[in-house]
């Protein structure tokens, strides 16, 4: 079980820590567990109320001593319900956190169909779902989140943005450019770049999506073959700080006529400049940019 303090609960709630405590004292509805130095700790089953009462208090419709008096599935219930009317966008990242603590899948796909239909699918994914994913990048390294649970959400949009491309009408644009797509030797976080490739073959370009892991001399025989206009890569935990500026000289070195389009975790905190061909995209609206220029 994952252990938050209240800071904690304020920071992936919005309810202020204050708040929390007064609703502990008058409504009883959070159990901490004291550590030895008197400090409330409290778990998964306590951050899971927190984020249902951020969303159904958030909307108007229901008081604070009203929500405390609910099961946990009535909770639920009510918050299905809400995500088929006017949740907005924080509100709907909250709810997919609570699908994933409770590792509920019918709940993550009524609530990302419900999005989908009312907002399509590529606001899905700029809205929630990649603030989504920088949101469990945080829960992760704070060790909120249980590799179980990682895998368990990753897995189901995988699946949703993988269902999406599989629908996609394949044929080009005049004009297209050739896009080649690929995670570093050792990467395995795949779903930015799955990200990229639906926007991109969305736009009718050409993409060649070779995935995760993949070494740097397979990319090199792919390039070859290919002979895209751009090459694109997410660098999440991979290379690592220590290795980035030979990989990105050596990259540059063997890939050398086409664009390179870099984004993630480690482009992100590089400090130095990139080699000149080496364009970083800080956001999914530099890739939208570019694609609908071209």
């Amino acid at each position: 079980m994952s252990v938050y303090s209240i800071k904690d609960l304020e920071h992936l709630s919005g309810i202020k820590a204050h708040t929390l405590r007064i609703w502990e004292q008058r409504y009883g509805i959070l159990n901490p567990v004291r550590t030895d130095t008197n400090i409330r700790t409290y778990g998964d089953e306590e951050l899971k109320l927190v984020l249902n009462i951020a969303i159904l208090q958030n909307r108007g419709d229901y008081k604070i001593s009203e929500i405390a008096k609910m099961s946990d599935s009535e909770r639920s219930a009510h918050l299905l319900r809400l995500s088929e009317g006017t949740l907005n966008f924080p509100d709907q990242i909250q709810a997919l956190t609570i699908a994933m603590l409770e590792l509920n899948e019918v709940m993550f796909q009524q609530l990302t169909n419900n999005i989908i239909r009312k907002y399509g699918f590529e606001d899905f994914l700029i809205h929630i779902i990649h603030p989504f994913m920088l949101r469990l990048g945080t829960l992760w390294l704070s060790g909120s989140v249980s590799p179980a649970q990682e895998h368990f959400i990753s897995h189901l949009i995988r699946q949703k943005v993988m269902s999406e491309i599989d629908q996609l009408d394949l044929s080009l644009k005049p004009h297209a450019k050739k896009f080649l797509l690929y995670l570093p030797d050792g990467e395995l976080h795949e779903i930015s770049l799955l990200f990229a490739n639906y926007l991109l073959r969305s736009r009718k370009h050409q993409v060649i999506y070779l995935g995760q892991s993949l070494p740097l001399d397979e990319l090199v025989c792919a390039y070859d073959i290919f002979k895209p206009d751009y090459v694109l890569s997410v660098f999440t935990s991979r290379p690592n700080p220590e290795e980035i500026n030979d990989y990105l000289v050596e990259l540059t070195d063997k890939i050398p006529e086409a664009k390179l389009l870099l984004t993630g975790y480690q482009m992100m905190a590089l400090e130095q400049e990139v080699p000149e061909r080496i364009q970083v995209l800080n956001n999914f609206q530099d890739l939208i940019d570019l694609a609908n220029a071209n």
